[in-house]
Order: C-alpha cells, then structure tokens, then sequence
C-alpha cells in the first residue's frame, strides 16, 4: 500500500447538513450518510464514530472549508497553524467555516492520531485571472485580506468540469466549460482548459445568482439607502441578505420543488420568482461563455441542477445561440451522469460529487507531504 492508498473519510459541511462519506482508492463509497445540522444544534457525532467504525483502515480525514481567502490556494495537511487560520477567516465565511473548524475537532478528538486534510472551496478559483478577480474599490480601501473575488464551490466546479470531459471522450485540457452548481446556494464557474477563469460569487458567497435564501448581486446603492433610509445595521442587513432575501423574500417559498409546483399552477409570486431567477441563471452563462470566448459544453449539478428539468430546459431555451440545444421530455436516471443534449455545446447532467474531490485532494496532499 503506498503513501496515499487506503480509503478517505470526507467529511462536507454545509451551512445547515453534514455529509460523510467513506471512499476507497477506486473513488468507489465504501459508506454514506447526509445528514441535516441546524444552526445551533450539537455535531452529530454519532455518525462520524459509525463512519469511523465503517473504515477502520482509514489513511485520512478530508474536510471540505468554504473560505480560504489568500491564504489557502490548495489543500492542506491541519494542524494548529492551519486551524488558527481558519478560524481567522471565520468572519468571511460565518454560516461555514466556523461549523468546518467544530467538525475537525470533533474528528480529531474521536481519532487524533488520524491525518487530516482542509480542501477549499476558494481554492479552485485562486488562478483567477486579474480581470475577473479584481474589483474597482477605492484604493484608499485596506483589509487583513485581499479585497478580491474568491468564488466558492470550487469542489464541485473543479469535479464536473474534470467528469464533463470524460464524458464527452475529450482531454479537459480541450473544453471550455461553463459548471452550473445550483443548490441553495448557487453559482456558475467558466473553466477553460481545467482552469476557472471566471465565477460569479466574489468576496463572500452572497454575490452572483439568485439562491435560495440568498440575494445574489446587488446594486451597492440599494444596501447604502437601507442604511441611511431603513434603519438597518451591518448585523440586520448580513442576516436577511443571507436568511431572508432570494426565492424565498421573492414568493415566500426557498425550496425549488415548491416553487416550480406553485409557478405550473399559476401562482404569481412564484412565477415571477421563477422567472428572476431564470433570467439570472442564462444572463450569468452567457457571461461565463464570454468569458472563454465561446463555450464548448454546459454542465449541471446541485440539488436544483440535477433535480429541476424545468430549470435546466426553460435556462437552456434561452440560450440557443451559444449552440444549445433542448433537452429532452424524458427524464434521466435518477443518480446517473447523463449527456443531455448534444449539438454545438452539449448540455451535461453531473452528480455533485465534492466528496471525490475532497478525496483526490487529500491524497495529492498527503502524497506530497
């Protein structure tokens, strides 16, 4: 066995779940369980002992971090410096990082002999070109941390865009392609040749598309008059940009599913809220394809991009003159990666799958060490 085989424990936290899995050296999971973990409530520790217990040859632990800012441009091996840091970054970061740090502690106290690896979301996104990374602030302006666009969901955006090209039989070297993650949260990356060269949340993950329970961009004026003629601090506005504002400030409904039933039935909130965030959605794609000066395939993931063919098709038929053809009728298996629709710029199903990233990641880590 060789510095790097054995199986992975990857362990994804999210702004309200937990998803463990257990992956062998063939990516194949060994065991799996997602959870929900509110604000507030304990870590569920129970289930990482179960999933302890499920691999007892585990090589490490990979932990998915949302924000690594500057500081983390690539997976790193956690110990008290990496931790510290972390944890300084928590104010980028405040429904995620935090809850990353308490899930590295709780593994580290059931297991502390046991590796352990921060992949980041930031990371996949840290080549950025200057064009696409800088915002035009003041220069006066001054921080502990770079004032730039991170972007977020680089696990995810970095997966697809590696399975869209051993779907389509291409090298990714080749593809320009645009990865839709949609979710609760929600953003688009453009990654030409394996690389992001453009996304659309920035400094912190409100920016970008519309989402759940998030805003998506907004003009920096509207934000202003809120405080001068709203009354709303700081606190007030970061706590309803994040919680209360999207689909959900938009119809009252932050679940997708709700949303399309209610449009197809002619609610009007809901259909007025559909169509923002579709507009959103094939406005921010066709500024990825630009990005690249042209698109060779489109990918979805995320529990709307792989759960919603109203989205996927009503998005895809706005954007026939990037080469986009409509998918099908036909829905496809339920936790397949499908091609589904070819033409000029095929449009591709793809499983979210951080977990293998965080995989991969963890033993490039662990191999360069």
């Amino acid at each position: 066995m060789g510095p790097a085989d054995g199986p992975i424990l990857t362990v994804n936290v999210g702004s309200s779940s937990l998803k463990l899995s257990v992956l062998d050296t063939a990516d194949a999971t060994v065991w799996a369980r997602a959870l929900d973990w509110a604000e507030g409530e304990a870590l569920p520790t129970a289930e990482l002992e179960e999933a302890l217990a499920a691999a007892p040859g585990l090589l490490a632990g990979g932990h998915r971090v949302v924000h690594g800012a500057d500081r983390f441009t690539g997976p790193a091996t956690i110990d008290a410096e990496v931790e510290g840091a972390i944890e300084a970054l928590a104010d980028l970061a405040p429904l995620h990082n935090p809850r990353a740090l308490a899930a590295i502690r709780a593994l580290r106290a059931l297991r502390p002999d046991l590796p352990a690896v921060a992949c980041f979301d930031t990371a996949f996104h840290a080549g950025l070109p200057a064009e696409a990374a800088t915002y035009a602030i003041p220069a006066t302006w001054s921080s502990p941390y770079a004032l730039r666009r991170y972007g977020f969901h680089g696990l995810s955006h970095a997966y697809a865009s590696r399975r869209a090209a051993e779907l389509l039989g291409r090298p990714v070297e080749s593809l320009r392609v645009v990865t839709a993650h949609l979710g609760a949260g929600a953003s688009l990356a453009a990654v030409a040749g394996g690389r992001s060269v453009d996304t659309t949340m920035g400094f912190t993950p409100l920016e970008g598309l519309v989402m759940a329970t998030r805003s998506g961009s907004l003009d920096p004026g509207l934000l202003l008059w809120m405080q001068r003629a709203g009354g709303h601090d700081a606190a007030a506005l970061e706590r309803e940009l994040d919680g209360e504002a999207g689909m959900l400030g938009l119809c009252g409904h932050a679940d997708m599913r709700d949303v399309v039933e209610l449009a197809h039935q002619g609610e009007e909130g809901c259909r007025t809220a559909l169509d923002v965030y579709l507009h959103r959605l094939a406005a921010g794609i066709a500024a990825m394809a630009a990005a690249m000066n042209g698109l060779d395939a489109l990918t979805f993931a995320g529990g709307v991009g792989e759960g919603s063919a109203r989205v996927r098709r009503d998005a895809c038929a706005r954007l026939g003159f990037l080469g986009i053809l409509p998918e099908p009728d036909s829905d496809p298996v339920p936790g397949s990666d499908t091609i589904l629709s070819t033409g000029p710029a095929p449009v591709l199903l793809i499983r979210a799958r951080e977990d293998v990233e965080i995989a991969r990641q963890t033993r490039a880590c662990l191999a360069a060490a």
